[in-house]
């Protein structure tokens, strides 16, 4: 889960990181008082859960408080990748005398989290890695210990070379850090840490993206999520009690377990399709859940065929089945359906779907294999 700049700024004042002054409007006759509360001149920047704000024309400085709603206006409504600007954020305009980057991540190959910063601030970290990696610093965290003193004073020297900043930018980091693990994170950054002409760090920018498996612990996050910026067949299917991901593949996947799910898009790839989702209908599947789980796959015009692939242990595969029929009942389906289905009640599903358009398979190589072919794969 993604939030706005704004918000992660309000978390990061809240654990005592240094931000801008600067206030949030959802209207361009809001934006006038807010900046002459700052004192010109003022940045106006888009709220958007998307990279590129500024080459989109969705950061601007503004001198004049004559000026203000005016641009304000501009940004207000701006598409920028696909994704309408509700929000602006009004921001005092800072002395900067240097940039630098720092963030947060899983590594996935040491199973750890990991401190990068960089010299290079202001620039996408992507690009730094690609263009010039040796300008990275990495730094591995023991989960058990957290991240040590030394470690990020030891970063900041690296970054700046001297003993002040340095253990400011720890201060910074550990704070970071703090965030990090107790709002389940999957990704904290600034980008950029600048310096100030006063000698002094300030987080500019700041990015958080929440681990959405620890949602059942944050009910603040319902407030925090900007459901118009996300997908709203994944929203329909979050508020069923599905898992969904929409991909660009034509075959639809309904599967049981997200171990399953991987695997049986790896087969898709592997006999020449493209899968066109991924769809987990969890433990357990009234009829009325593949109900909607069939609905919200047929919703996209791409899919050419639905492979329904259940391992049925809590998932009663005639639960399965006889969703299936209700979902043809209530739905037009003009995709061919696969269905590969056993476990508990398996032989149960079998005569349930005896005599239906559904196609069936008895291993899962040859429901993939079918359900490839019937989408116009090589299989």
């Amino acid at each position: 889960m993604k939030i706005h700049e704004y918000q992660a700024k309000e978390i990061f004042a809240a654990y005592g990181i240094p931000v801008p002054r600067e206030r949030v409007a959802s209207k361009p006759s809001e934006t006038a008082s807010l900046a002459r509360e700052l004192g010109m001149p003022v940045v106006i920047k888009a709220q958007v859960l998307v990279g590129g704000r500024g080459k989109a024309g969705g950061v601007k400085k503004v001198e004049s408080p004559d000026q203000v709603e005016a641009v304000a206006g501009s940004i207000l409504g701006m598409d920028i990748k696909g994704l309408k600007v509700n929000k602006v954020l009004v921001s005092e305009c800072v002395d900067i005398k240097g940039e630098a980057y720092v963030g947060i991540i899983v590594d996935r190959a040491t199973r750890a989290p990991v401190l990068m910063a960089s010299s290079a601030g202001g620039v996408e970290i992507e690009e730094v890695a690609k263009a010039t990696p040796e300008k990275i610093l990495k730094v591995a965290i023991d989960p058990a210990a957290g991240l040590l003193g030394f470690q990020a004073r030891n970063a900041g020297m690296a970054l700046y070379g001297d003993a002040k900043l340095a253990r400011e930018f720890a201060g910074i980091a550990q704070k970071l850090y703090r965030i990090f693990v107790q709002k389940d994170c999957s990704l904290i950054e600034i980008n950029p840490l600048v310096k100030l002409g006063s000698g002094s760090l300030l987080a500019l920018d700041a990015k958080i993206n929440f681990d959405d498996n620890a949602d059942f612990r944050h009910k603040e996050w319902d407030e925090m999520r900007d459901l118009s910026a996300e997908e709203p067949t994944e929203v329909e299917a979050k508020a069923a009690g599905l898992t969904y991901i929409k991909l660009s593949g034509n075959v639809g996947c309904v599967v049981n377990g997200a171990g399953l799910a991987m695997a049986t898009m790896d087969l898709i790839k592997r006999y020449g399709g493209e899968p066109a989702n991924f769809l987990d209908v969890g433990g357990s599947s009234s009829p009325e859940k593949m109900v909607t789980a069939m609905r919200i796959i047929l919703s996209d015009p791409n899919v050419k065929a639905i492979l329904i692939n259940i391992f049925g242990g809590i998932t009663r595969c005639d639960d399965i089945a006889t969703g299936l029929l209700h979902a043809q009942e209530r739905a037009e389906i003009k995709v061919p359906l696969v269905a590969r289905l056993t476990g508990t009640n398996a032989e149960k599903a079998r005569e349930i779907l005896k005599g239906s358009a559904v196609t069936p398979a008895e291993t899962m190589s040859e429901a993939v294999r079918k359900a490839v072919s019937l989408a116009g794969g090589v299989a």
